[in-house]
Parts: structure tokens; C-alpha cells; sequence
């Protein structure tokens, strides 16, 4: 009786795995798109990636290769072909302390540095700044370039804080851009290219995030068009625990204390829960934009009206 109760659950998981399987081929299951946001901006933010990488799921991750530790990024990325990479065009400078500037170099773009050589501190400092639109173009081709020269695939490009996608004559810019580099440009909010949906995680509350990512995950996915989730991942420590955000009150506390150590490192925790972990190919899809892409001419560049 044993064995036969054995043999019966190894033939039952082999039918909810194989109908599993041809669910997601028969196009059934919504598709879920995990964008990790921020990588390469310090080792916390790295090794986090790295561990949504090791459980081998596919997901895509934007690196801002203006940013002091992109190099670190880069080694991990090669070893993990089943993330796709996209370039986190970097406009801005948001933690106090903790800052980079433009790799062209200040005297290039000096329209888009402070009074020390750095980028703007918040989205409205940049907005303010008097910023030249030929230098922003100058400054995000030479990202992309360094990119393209780290010999990962680079398939796509987003926007930092939005900051590149932020007025019409950024978003016309950064069209302008994926074009000249054949690349795609992922979601951003209301701006969408491939009709995904869209949902940051980011400013959800800590003590909420983790209920409310696993019940839209498992009940609020559109079942016709691909699905977008913007994580912040990263592992509490000293790195991180320092890092004081200038550009969003939210993240820290009334007294000053930072907080978004705690949120970057809840949401690698619902990354890897055992919840999450057993509603793939279950409740979804996970695909990376390499898939959503394939067989798609990303020279016909349009915002799409489906949001």
C-alpha cells in the first residue's frame, strides 16, 4: 500500500507538472514579467540579484551602468543567461553621501551635474536644472555604449526615477535612442510599448508589501497582455542601512532614519518565498523580455494606447 500511495503521488505530480507545462504553452497562464531595478548601483543591491538569479527563474534586470559597482553586475549577469539585461538610463543622484556623476565626464555634459560634479539629487532638481537636451543625449548614448562593450546582450532600455521618459521632448530623445541601438524600452507607468501593465512595488508599505505582491501575483494579472512587476531588491547590512534617500520622504523615517534597506530586502524575501515560489507555472508565466520579444522588429517603436 505504500508503494502504491508512492507511485500515486509520483504519477499525480508528473500530471500537475505536464499540465502545468501545456497550459503555459497553450498561452493560458497570464505572463509575468519581474524588471529588478537599480542593479550594479552597490554590492547590497548585487549579491540580491544574485540570489533571485541562483533559483534559475528568468527575470530582467536593469543595470545602471553609470553607477560605481556595474562592473560587479556585469560578472554575475554573464553567469546567468536567463536574465535579460537592460540599461537603466541614470539621470540622477538620489542618496545623500552616496553619489556618481555622468561618465562622460562633467566638463561634456555640464548642464547636467551640481556644483561638485555630480547628477541632480531628486527628479525636481534635475527638472530645474536647465538641463541641454543635446547633453542628456550624449550622456545616455555613452551609457549604452559601455553597455554594449561589457559583451552582455543588452535588450532593452528604461528610465532611472523616469527621468528620461519624464516630457515629450525626453521621451522623443529616448525613442530616438532605442532605434539607433535597436533596443527595446520597458514600461513605465503610464508609458507602455508592448502593452504590459504595470505595477511598482516600491512604495508599498514594508509591513504590507509582501501580502499585497503575493495576492496580485495570484489574482490580479491581466490574462491578455504581459504583466510588469518593478522590484527593488537588496540585502540589509551597513551598505544599504546607510544609504539616506534625498528624493522620497517615504523611505525614511520621521527622525531620519533610513528605510530602504528594510524595503529593498522585504522584496527579495517575497522574491524567494516558498508562496511565491509555488505559484510558478501555476497561477503564471514568468518570461523575461528576451521571450516577450522574440520574433518582434523593435525598429517600429510606438507608445501603445492599451494602458
Amino acid at each position: 500500500m505504500k508503494i502504491k500511495g508512492l507511485l500515486c503521488a509520483g504519477v499525480c505530480l508528473i500530471m500537475l507538472t505536464a499540465g502545468a507545462a501545456k497550459a503555459q504553452r497553450a498561452g493560458k497562464l497570464p505572463q509575468l514579467l519581474l524588471r529588478l531595478d537599480d542593479i550594479g548601483m552597490n554590492h547590497s543591491v548585487n549579491v540580491a540579484m544574485q540570489q533571485v538569479a541562483k533559483t534559475g527563474m528568468p527575470f530582467s534586470a536593469s543595470v545602471q551602468f553609470a553607477t560605481p559597482w556595474y562592473q560587479e553586475a556585469v560578472e554575475i549577469l554573464k553567469k546567468n543567461p536567463q536574465v535579460s539585461v537592460g540599461v537603466h538610463l541614470t539621470l540622477t543622484s538620489e542618496w545623500k553621501n552616496y553619489r556618481w556623476g555622468p561618465i562622460t565626464g562633467r566638463t561634456v555634459v555640464p548642464s547636467l551635474v551640481d556644483s561638485v560634479g555630480y547628477f541632480m539629487q531628486s527628479t525636481g532638481d534635475f527638472a530645474k536644472s536647465g538641463y541641454k537636451m543635446k547633453e542628456v543625449e550624449v550622456e545616455l548614448s555613452a551609457q549604452i555604449e559601455r553597455a554594449l562593450k561589457s559583451e552582455l546582450k543588452i535588450t532593452y532600455i528604461d528610465p532611472h526615477m523616469g527621468v528620461a521618459l519624464s516630457t515629450p521632448a525626453m521621451r522623443t530623445m529616448t525613442e530616438r535612442l532605442a532605434r539607433k541601438y535597436k533596443l527595446a524600452i520597458s514600461t513605465l507607468s503610464e508609458v507602455t510599448y508592448y502593452k504590459e501593465t504595470y505595477l511598482e512595488m516600491w512604495g508599498e508599505p514594508v509591513a504590507t508589501k509582501k501580502s499585497a505582491f503575493l495576492k496580485y501575483v495570484a489574482s490580479g494579472l491581466s490574462a491578455t497582455r504581459p504583466n510588469l512587476v518593478v522590484i527593488h531588491v537588496a540585502q540589509v547590512g551597513p551598505e544599504m542601512d546607510a544609504l539616506f534617500d534625498m528624493n522620497a520622504s517615504e523611505m525614511n523615517t520621521k527622525e531620519g532614519k533610513p528605510l530602504t534597506s528594510l524595503h529593498r530586502q522585504t522584496e527579495l524575501n517575497m522574491l524567494l518565498s516558498p508562496e511565491f515560489k509555488a505559484m510558478v507555472g501555476k497561477r503564471f508565466q514568468l518570461i523575461n523580455y528576451d521571450q516577450l520579444l522574440a520574433g518582434q522588429d523593435l525598429s517600429i517603436l510606438k507608445p501603445s494606447n492599451n494602458r
